[in-house]
């Protein structure tokens, strides 16, 4: 009972950190998400809101992480 009672705190920081990484690696790891953001970049680019190289260096963050996710999907994860 007062093993519980000293861990409780340990317990809850763990079991909230690791709510929180789920929640960012889902949004990180959204395909949905990343495909709106890959939209949203080309808009920019259009409309002369970015550069091209602001535009490519976005583009392969955005595409490394679509990657990841569609192979995450693939594993059922």
């Amino acid at each position: 009972m007062i093993f519980k009672l000293f861990t409780w705190p340990i317990d809850t920081v763990k079991f909230v950190g690791e709510k929180v990484k789920e929640e960012v690696d889902k949004e990180l790891y959204d395909l949905e998400t990343i495909q709106k953001k890959l939209a949203r970049l080309q808009m920019m680019l259009e409309l002369g809101d970015i550069s091209e190289e602001a535009y490519d260096s976005e583009e392969a963050i955005l595409l490394e992480r679509y990657r990841i996710a569609k192979q995450l999907e693939q594993e059922g994860g």
